[in-house]
């Protein structure tokens, strides 16, 4: 599905007149906490504010869940989870029905989507429309296929006895979502959870709550019992109050390594939940001499700048060999400083505002480390001048060494570092040299080296020819400090099961 982001902005005209016109002012229709198919005030009395990224204004103000919330929710997933519950006794197949019902329902709403992730995520409004709303369905529809697919062996085991297993939900989830892809991380959450017969409390992050926000109230009207959705906005203390409650069975995070740390830490001193984690990146892009130039070019700015470079997969680290060094980093640079910026509801611009004035701050201060560093500033390098919100300009750095702060840290931002390598082992043994290992790449025409690479990278996805290709049915997650536990595919159902042996005795007849 990616693709046609990659392409989208090569023709634009093609896109706009395919594509409906967006609201550029939808009306803000939940700003609640959603517990039992029914929305309410936080205990607190509290609300925060959502801003908008691209005017720095207030869109909304939203109601802010605190631990007396969590617990209030929590009892009320765990109600719906039990034995004999509306939920519990419903066919498998009939739970697949109730997710395809949501994914029509968020289809039917598209555009509605589209405007208000734009509006509160800041991204491009053609991004929203032809990606994330797109994607969302695509993993619902998966998921849905899976729910009556699900299930366990028989086995042969020594003696007189018939074994088989059985794979059951795990219980209530807390699901903590990040504000880059709030509808899209939604979905890859709700999806496996659902389809396998949990129940779900989910957070969604701060800075970004109103689509989650508007497909909890979609959850009612496709007909999912009351308990089964529940969804807090609201800061960390609830997503701490989750991670530490005793009567939570599993925590799905997604986001900085650093909260996921504390997530591990904390999901083991009330219970031990069963913890997934799809964390930060760093993420090496190998470019061999003997690559098409313009495509890996072209590919390889799409995989760093991406969503104003805010994913987390993003190629930030892109090692080009010697031999076309100077040329790549030419054309890399005549390409960003080609790269649109502005109003993300306009069609013609590739890249929106960060999604808040401490990001923008974040990625500011680390184009100065690269500068104060020695590596050479070649296209951007400062906060986009003439617009009011939290615009960056799309920056190239080369000459860039492996123990500068900008090739160590994630910047989680519009800027590219260009790296020069000489041969695949050396290349191979610096791209691994890093705690991170949640994506990489490789751009050769040589299928053998290819492999040779692919064999060698420690990341949990490894593109050849390719960069942020991604869909439902391919498992996604990371090795080392990126995280563990996959979700999407196949893989994604392992962490929302659990697996439980019978043993039968089987009576044998006298002689």
């Amino acid at each position: 599905m990616l693709r046609v982001v990659n392409s989208l902005f090569k023709h634009q005209s093609r896109f706009a007149s395919s594509m409906p016109a967006p609201l550029t002012s939808p009306d803000i229709l939940y700003t609640g906490l959603f517990v039992n198919n029914e929305w309410h005030k936080g205990k607190s009395g509290k609300v925060f504010p959502t801003i908008n990224p691209t005017t720095g204004q207030v869109i909304a103000e939203i109601q802010e869940s605190n631990k007396q919330d969590v617990d209030i929710a929590v009892a009320a997933a765990r109600n719906a989870f039990k034995l004999g519950s509306p939920w519990r006794r419903m066919d498998a197949s009939e739970r697949g029905i109730l997710i395809n019902r949501l994914a029509d329902l968020i289809e039917r709403d598209r555009v509605y989507l589209a405007s208000l992730e734009t509006l509160d995520n800041g991204k491009p409004y053609a991004m929203s429309f032809n990606a994330d709303v797109p994607m969302s369905v695509k993993s619902l529809r998966y998921y849905a296929g899976w729910a009556d697919k699900v299930q366990g062996k028989t086995i042969p085991m020594d003696g007189d006895y018939f074994v088989y297993t059985r794979h059951e939900p795990v219980g209530v989830c807390a699901q903590i979502i990040p504000w880059n892809f709030p509808m899209l991380m939604m979905a890859w959450k709700l999806g496996p959870a659902l389809a396998t017969g949990n129940t779900i409390v989910l957070k969604p992050a701060e800075q970004t709550s109103l689509t989650a926000l508007y497909i909890a109230q979609l959850s009612k009207e496709a007909g999912f019992p009351e308990g089964v959705i529940n969804v807090l906005p609201g800061y960390g203390e609830a997503g701490a109050a989750l991670a530490t409650h005793p009567d939570v069975d599993k925590v799905a995070f997604t986001g900085s390594t650093e909260v996921g740390k504390l997530i591990q830490q904390a999901s083991g001193s009330s219970n031990l939940k069963r913890v997934t984690l799809e964390l930060g990146g760093k993420s090496p892009n190998i470019i061999l001499s003997d690559t098409d130039m313009d495509y890996a070019v072209e590919t390889s700015h799409f995989g760093l700048f991406f969503n104003m470079g805010q994913c987390c997969c993003a190629g930030s680290r892109t090692f080009i060999e010697d031999k076309i060094y100077d040329e790549f980093v030419e054309r890399s640079a005549e390409r960003a400083k080609k790269r649109t910026v502005g109003n993300p509801f306009d069609i013609n611009n590739e890249q929106g505002p960060q999604v808040d004035q401490e990001q923008l701050t974040k990625i500011l201060s680390l184009i100065e480390s690269g500068k104060n560093e020695g590596a050479k500033l070649v296209a951007g390098g400062k906060r986009y001048e003439g617009l009011t919100g939290y615009f960056v300009e799309p920056t190239v750095f080369a000459d860039v060494k492996d123990n500068m702060t900008i090739a160590r840290e994630e910047i989680f931002g519009p800027v590219q570092q260009l790296i020069r390598f000489k041969n695949l082992d050396e290349v191979i043994e610096r791209a691994n040299k890093t705690d991170y290992g949640l994506a990489a790449a490789v751009f050769t025409k040589d299928l053998d080296k290819a492999n040779y690479v692919v064999q060698g990278l420690r990341a949990g996805t490894v593109w050849v020819n390719a960069y942020n290709v991604l869909g439902a049915q391919a498992p996604f997650g990371g090795y080392k400090m990126s995280g563990h536990g996959r979700e999407n595919g196949e893989y994604g159902l392992q962490n929302y099961t659990e697996v439980k042996s019978v043993i039968v005795r089987i009576p044998q007849k006298n002689s």
